[in-house]
This record gives C-alpha cells, sequence and structure tokens, in this order.
C-alpha cells in the first residue's frame, strides 16, 4: 500500500521516488549511505515508507547530486555548518567550471580536427567564377620567375565566412576577386592551385548555370550538373596579400579613365620603355620613348601626378577590368598603385609603378 494510517501519512518508497523526482534504487542507495534513511521500516516485509517531512531533504539531495557533488560534500551541505556547507558550494561550483572550460576546449579541438577532414561546399554561378579567373589569372607570373618561384603560378582559392576569394600575384602585380555564394558550408579553406588547371576549370564551367566548389585538404572539385572537375592542391606558401592591403597608404591621386582609350594608348606601338602618365586638372597625358604622345579626358583629383609604369604590367590590369571605366588609386609614384573597376568593387588590383629614368 502507498500510505499507512498514524499521526502522519507515510508513503511508500515508490509513491515518493515519484513525489521528489528519484528513483527508487536511488533512495535505497542513499538509505544505505545514511543520507536519506526512511521513515519506517516494516519489520515483516523490509518495505521502505517515508513522511511528507523528507521531501524538502530528498530533492535538495536530487540537486546536489545534480551538479556531480560527491557524497562526501553532499553531506557537509545537508547536515553541516552554515558556513561550511556555503564554501564547500562555492568550491564545487568553482571545480565544475574549470571542468566545463577544460570540455569546452576538448570539444573544440576535436571540431577542428573533424572540419579539417570534412570539405567546405560552396555554390557560385558558372559564369561568375569564369569571369573571376579571368580576372586574377593574368596577375599570375611566368617564364624565369615561375621556375624560381613556382607559388607565384598559381592561384589561391579562399571559402571563408560568405566568401569565395581568388587572389594572384607576379610580385609587381596583384589581382583579387571577391564572389558572393549563393551558400556556403564548412570551415575556411585556404587552397592553391595550379593557373593553367583553374583556366581550363574555368573554360568548363563557364556555361553551367551554377557550379559547386568542393574544397577539401587534397584541393578542390568542381561539381556542376551531373559533371565534375578536379583541381587537385599545389605546394607553397601564398603571400599575405591582406597584409598588403591593409598597409597601403591613403590615396592622394584618383583618376577616372575611359578604360578602351586608355588601354589604346598603353598598347600603341613603338614604346621602347615605361609610359609615364601625368595628371593636370581634368586630362590624363600619357607618354613613352618612341611613342606619340596621347592625351585622354579624365576625372583627377589629388595634386599634378608623375608616375610611370610597365605596360606589360598596366595593360592586364586595365583588361581585367569591367564596364566603361577604369579607377586608379595613387598614393605615390613609387607606391603601389590600386587599379579598380569603376563598375564592379568586388575585384581590385594593385600594380607597383616603375621608377623614372
Amino acid at each position: 500500500m502507498d500510505d499507512m494510517d498514524g499521526p502522519e501519512p507515510l508513503m511508500s518508497i515508490g509513491a515518493f521516488a515519484r513525489r521528489v523526482g528519484l528513483a527508487p534504487s536511488a533512495l535505497r542507495f542513499y538509505d544505505d549511505a545514511g543520507m536519506l534513511h526512511p521513515a519506517l521500516v516494516d519489520a515483516g516485509t523490509g518495505y521502505r515508507y517515508y513522511s511528507v517531512d523528507q521531501e524538502s531533504r530528498a530533492v535538495l539531495l536530487r540537486r546536489l547530486r545534480g551538479t556531480g557533488m560527491p557524497l562526501t560534500d553532499a553531506s557537509v551541505v545537508l547536515d553541516g555548518p552554515r558556513e561550511e556547507a556555503r564554501a564547500v558550494l562555492e568550491a564545487h561550483a568553482a571545480r565544475a567550471e574549470e571542468a566545463a572550460e577544460a570540455a569546452r576546449a576538448a570539444v573544440a579541438e576535436i571540431l577542428r580536427d573533424l572540419q579539417g577532414t570534412a570539405a567546405t561546399r560552396a555554390v557560385v554561378g558558372g559564369a561568375e567564377l569564369a569571369g573571376a579567373v579571368r580576372q586574377v589569372v593574368p596577375s599570375t607570373a611566368s617564364g624565369p620567375a615561375r621556375e624560381e618561384f613556382p607559388v607565384l603560378g598559381r592561384v589561391l582559392i579562399e571559402l571563408d565566412g560568405q566568401e569565395v576569394r581568388l587572389a594572384a600575384t607576379d610580385r609587381y602585380r596583384l589581382a583579387v576577386r571577391t564572389l558572393r555564394p549563393l551558400s556556403l558550408d564548412g570551415a575556411g579553406r585556404r587552397i592553391l592551385v595550379d593557373a593553367e588547371e583553374l583556366t581550363g576549370a574555368a573554360a568548363w564551367a563557364v556555361r553551367l548555370p551554377e557550379v559547386v566548389i568542393e574544397a577539401g585538404p587534397q584541393g578542390v572539385r568542381l561539381h556542376g550538373g551531373d559533371r565534375s572537375r578536379p583541381l587537385p592542391a599545389s605546394e607553397g606558401e601564398f603571400p599575405d596579400y591582406r597584409l598588403i592591403l591593409d598597409d597601403l597608404p591613403a590615396a592622394r591621386h584618383r583618376i577616372i579613365a575611359d578604360r578602351a582609350a586608355l588601354r589604346t594608348a598603353l598598347a600603341g606601338p613603338g614604346a621602347a620603355g615605361p609610359v609615364v602618365l601625368r595628371t593636370d586638372g581634368g586630362r590624363l597625358a600619357l607618354s613613352a620613348p618612341g611613342r606619340d604622345a596621347a592625351d585622354l579626358p579624365a576625372v583627377c583629383t589629388g595634386p599634378p601626378l608623375h608616375i610611370a609604369f610597365s605596360p606589360e604590367a598596366l595593360l592586364p590590369a586595365i583588361d581585367s577590368a569591367v564596364g566603361p571605366d577604369v579607377l586608379l588609386e595613387v598614393s605615390g609614384p613609387a607606391a603601389p598603385v590600386l587599379v579598380r573597376s569603376a563598375d564592379q568593387g568586388s575585384f581590385t588590383t594593385l600594380v607597383m609603378p616603375v621608377r623614372q629614368g
């Protein structure tokens, strides 16, 4: 039976267990441990019975054990002096915080290890990816420079946060194109791929409406429709291009010019050396040894400027821009120059000027 007659109603172990949220087996254990004795044990049957007055002690014991507190400490809280009970609780809370922090650190490390082996996937437009490749690949190195520094013949693919970035440099130029993917899942990735391999993949992807970039420890695989194309990872340490961009001084001069007209002036025949750009008011003048001078309309801000470029370095940056206009941001005649597309803020090229004779 659940209740017994007497001055105070008693509950069976099952009824009391339900009332205080403890299993009957736990109540038997606490009885054996001397933490919570029954109010009555039937001498004939051995059945345990509990009183209503024991409820608060049982609930407190359950809460203490729920925090992972050892029985020895729990007994101090239940039966010891108030100040000693407070000290035991504070010490237990401190240990619990340390254990929780250690557990969080361990889990975070395990998750990093798991993410290191899992692929990161980003979905981009096929034509958009092909356009980005077209813009950055011209800034990779070729010839002796690539033979000496193979990493300069590769393109860095970054999948980070909610962006896909492609970057390339030959030490005299730096091109960075940022794509906003339709979706991106997984840990951040930085993978180097060969420029020629990436160019071939771009030609494959250009007609696909969407391409899945799947990046893992071994490289990149592009998926589109029912087809896929691998891009093996290359060895090397790509320069920290963000540090380069962040360290640029503020622009003192800005030039906005017609892109096609500037390209024609730069590519004119007969040049025997660097092309010098001069600004004065609303005009942009270009001159080079062995070539007729050119005078272009432009929007020029800042003081008059004389700056020289190798056409082989500046022309690919102009070609990679999109839209009718191109923007040059210049901090000085010997500092790197930012060449931006006036119609596309997601693409940036950095070009080094040359010394004027």
